[in-house]
């Protein structure tokens, strides 16, 4: 199977964006990935991506977007999803199916509701369409340990609450790794978590007329699973499926996730 992965940057506004390209179907698929990219943007990791998504890469082609290099104190998931609509006029996507994971997510309930003729469908992976207390607990640490530059404390912290049984050892060591490479600053992640926290798109979502698919985890220590149960009633004609005995990094954890959104994707094809 051709990849074909690329590392692309775009102008937009006053600074950039970093994201990856690869696959060599003829549908556009945007992917949107969660806080993470507050320490880590899509620049540099093409190919090691594509590896990963490779399922997706034989019937689309893959955009990975991250955030803009320089964000405003104050930016929103809405702000975030401008920018995406943006990034798609100037890249020649006309509309796209959209898959966004956590935060990732959020930007693309605001995407579709906002530009609804730019999203052909819609995957929202353990995500939430406002906050509620496990998010509010979950963030709150993350932003006292930035603030007390702990950066090993977040990624521990993220571990334990994504990833649940055997995997939890393995999340914890690679956790643990990534956590050497301590952040010159915390600026572009408390930015990110502060949307999070200040995201409420729940009485806008029955604007949402795509096909859509919500993937959730009973255990989920970082949003909840209330929060996708609460998506699914909101959003007409939305598919829900909960993943019992994971947390938030079910997207990592089970061997059958990609397949299922996969799956659902193709049928948007047809």
């Amino acid at each position: 199977m051709k990849l074909d992965a690329s590392n692309e940057n775009i102008r937009i506004g006053n600074t950039d964006c970093d994201y990856i390209v690869f696959g060599s179907g003829r549908e556009p698929l945007i992917m949107l990935p969660g806080v993470g990219d507050g320490f880590r943007t899509a620049r540099g990791i093409a190919l090691p991506f594509a590896v990963m998504y490779r399922s997706f890469a034989e019937h689309f082609r893959v955009y990975v977007f991250s955030r803009r290099n320089d964000m405003p104190e104050g930016f929103t998931t809405r702000d975030m999803a401008d920018d995406i609509a943006y990034i798609m006029e100037e890249t020649g996507i006309g509309a796209a199916h959209v898959f966004g994971v956590s935060q990732g997510g959020m930007i693309a309930q605001e995407l579709a509701v906002h530009h609804p003729d730019r999203v052909k469908s819609l995957v929202l992976a353990v995500t939430a369409s406002r906050p509620n207390s496990i998010m509010e607990e979950a963030l709150g640490s993350w932003l006292v340990m930035a603030d007390e530059d702990d950066y090993k404390g977040i990624m521990r912290d993220t571990a334990l609450r994504s990833y649940t049984g055997e995997y939890l050892k393995r999340g914890l060591m690679i956790n643990n790794m990534i956590s050497a490479a301590k952040p010159k600053d915390y600026t572009r992640f408390r930015i990110l978590c502060k949307s999070c926290l200040a995201h409420d798109a729940y009485d806008e979502l029955d604007r949402i007329t795509c096909p859509t698919l919500i993937l959730g985890a009973d255990q989920d220590k970082v949003l909840g699973a209330e929060a996708s149960l609460e998506m699914k009633e909101k959003i007409p004609g939305a598919e829900l499926f909960i993943y019992e005995g994971y947390s938030h990094g079910v997207y990592e954890q089970a061997k059958d996730f990609n397949s299922r959104v996969r799956k659902f994707l193709l049928r948007q094809l047809i």
